[in-house]
């Protein structure tokens, strides 16, 4: 179907340009950058649209690595940062000033201060076919989508068929014995099984499944501390005055073990606010929702073997079927730079078992345990073009007020 849509292909040449016609696919389209290649490629699932030379950042102004997504377009943009230089066609990836722009200066090797560099027609094509929110994976060597199938990915929610009449008592008539009926538990036809129902709102969600920072973990201690009758306002992830008080007025009444950890919020803290909450064990990992560039949920979820690295994985919904109950994706592993400072940090010990070797995208997600009722919530808002991020490293610093998730692997 895409195949006549192109009127180039491949690498062969400097550019490749696609039908403005593909625009009516554009909540599925995916673009990849690859820096080595100095290269931009445009996909639709796993089908090449398009592609074209870039240039991206030179030393000391290097285009960071990570998924990003178109924030903000402008058809003309003069540069904030250098000197009003013109930029056509923009397409925002970051406010810190990272974008894919026009230039009349594409060389094909880093060239620019950080931004990504089209050719003056690709540029303008690629303008009229993207969306607000289409993904952009910019990564060091290639990277291809690939089909992926796995248990753990999200489907259309479906709902529970009718309940079949087994060995019950119905309502008798006045006067007479209740009458007992009887019917085998078979499947109903397919012609009668409901299918799923389409989201009231059908704009694509962003997922980002990562490991909890300190941010999630003082939300949940004053959640809890509030529950428990200290009350600390409003829970904000700080660690203000009124936060401070209720873990002093905690430890009077629940006796916390001392600990070289000196933090007020230290994991020994925790442990005990959540068992005092009658809440178990404090959970390792988050799962966020964005929808239009706004939060719309957050939820707790639990690693297994958190020692090991998840890795960098992104994915896509191409098609969700809502007859079915099915979803097809495509995913990507993007390869990601940890610091020993950052693995540290995050409690890692080890990237080579669950990164380099095996099946990595198989591998984090069978290690990702989410509660049933947050995968109905998420199931239930699964749409076409709908992403999923799986990242060590937590909310990147660059997600903020008008973006989807940005994960940056290397800068």
């Amino acid at each position: 179907m895409l195949s006549r849509l192109v009127f180039g292909l491949g690498l062969l040449s400097a550019t490749a340009l696609v039908h403005p016609a593909l625009a009516a696919d554009a909540r599925t389209l995916q673009i990849f950058v690859s820096k080595d290649a100095q290269s931009l490629t445009l996909y639709e699932g796993t089908e090449v649209v398009a592609t074209s030379k870039v240039s991206t950042g030179k030393p000391g102004h290097t285009t960071p690595s990570g998924i990003f997504s178109v924030i903000e377009k402008q058809k003309y943009h003069e540069s904030n940062l250098y000197s009003a230089a013109p930029m056509p066609f923009m397409q925002r990836l970051t406010w810190s000033g990272i974008a894919l722009h026009e230039s009349n200066s594409v060389p094909r090797y880093p060239a620019s201060h950080g931004c990504v560099r089209m050719p003056a027609a690709f540029a303008k094509q690629l303008y009229e076919m993207t969306e607000m929110g289409v993904p952009v994976v910019i990564t060091d060597a290639e990277v291809t989508p690939e089909p992926i199938d796995h248990p753990a990915l999200f489907r259309p929610d479906m709902p529970e068929p009718p309940a079949l009449l087994s060995d019950a008592a119905l309502r008798p008539a006045i006067g007479q014995a209740p009458v007992q009926v009887a019917m085998n538990d078979v499947a109903l036809p397919a012609a009668q099984t409901p299918a799923a129902r389409a989201p009231a709102n059908d704009t694509p969600i962003r997922i980002l499944m990562t490991r909890r920072s300190l941010r999630e973990e003082i939300i949940d201690l004053q959640t809890y501390l509030n529950e428990l009758g200290f009350a600390v306002g409003e829970p904000d992830g700080f660690l203000g005055p009124e936060t401070l008080q209720a873990i002093s007025d905690f430890k009077l009444q629940h006796p916390v073990e001392p600990t070289a950890d000196k933090s007020p919020a230290s994991d020994v803290l925790i442990r005990a606010v959540y068992a005092a909450a009658g809440k178990g064990t404090p959970p390792n990992g988050v799962i966020m929702i964005r929808q239009g560039f706004q939060p719309v949920l957050e939820a707790p979820i639990s690693i297994e073997n958190p020692g090991l690295a998840l890795g960098t994985h992104f994915f896509m919904a191409r098609s969700v079927d809502f007859e079915t109950g099915s979803a097809d994706w495509m995913g990507a592993t993007l390869p990601t730079t940890l610091s020993r400072a950052t693995m540290t940090r995050l409690g890692i010990s080890s990237l080579e078992s669950s990164i380099i070797s095996g099946t990595p995208i198989a591998n984090a997600l069978s290690r990702i345990h989410i509660p049933a009722e947050t995968r109905r919530k998420i199931d239930a808002m699964l749409t076409r073009g709908s992403t999923l991020t799986i990242s060590d490293t937590g909310l990147g610093a660059e997600t903020g007020k008008g973006t989807d998730f940005i994960t940056v692997t290397k800068s």
